[in-house]
């Protein structure tokens, strides 16, 4: 396995200790320990792309688990906003809808046609903002919790920032079923 998979497979590795550390309210500092696992995660998502382009590592493994890898560590991230009330479920299930919707498309393409959809650059600026979306608003409410104190817009940040996450989501997932839609035939 080349180490951008590896990179690839550390991400979601690191999942379930981004979970543990957002939703558990053991100490007043959890919050950013989930941000740096977060950001840590993130990272390791912008350098496996930049590897597997620049030695010419890129796989078909690496181009459906990438994707999934990110969709994954995006969704811990949002279901747990929701879990906390930071969110409204609202915007998350838009974003879910597409991720599940995308991902469906990918397997359809690679079971019918052996096509393996990469990432588009939609869906890439789409994966960045979100990404950084949640990053700011972990370290808003990181500090908030570390300082116990209350930031009266925090709400209202993420509330914007997970809409825009949304609409680009949604946007981005209106190319992928305009762009493939040749490949979905009802008649298979």
């Amino acid at each position: 396995m080349n180490l951008p998979n590896r990179l690839t497979l550390l991400r979601v590795i690191m999942i379930p200790f981004f979970v543990f550390f957002l939703l558990t309210d053991f100490w007043r500092g959890n919050i950013l320990i989930s941000l740096a696992i977060f950001a840590a995660a993130s990272f390791t998502d912008l350098l496996d792309g930049k590897i597997a382009r620049k030695y010419h590592l890129i796989t078909d493994f690496g181009k459906f688990l990438d994707p999934l890898a990110d969709k994954a560590l995006v969704m811990a991230a949002l279901v747990g906003f929701t879990e906390l009330g930071w969110c409204s479920s609202v915007p998350v299930m838009i974003i879910l809808f597409r991720e599940f919707m995308v991902s469906a498309l990918r397997l359809v393409a690679k079971s019918g046609e052996g096509v393996v959809i990469p990432a588009g650059w939609f869906g890439k600026i789409k994966t960045a903002f979100t990404m950084i979306s949640i990053v700011a608003i972990l370290l808003i409410r990181g500090i908030e919790a570390a300082m116990q104190i209350e930031f009266a817009p925090a709400g209202l940040i993420s509330d914007i920032l997970i809409w825009i996450s949304a609409a680009l989501t949604a946007g981005s997932g209106i190319v992928y079923l305009k762009a493939y839609w040749p490949m979905i035939d009802s008649n298979k």
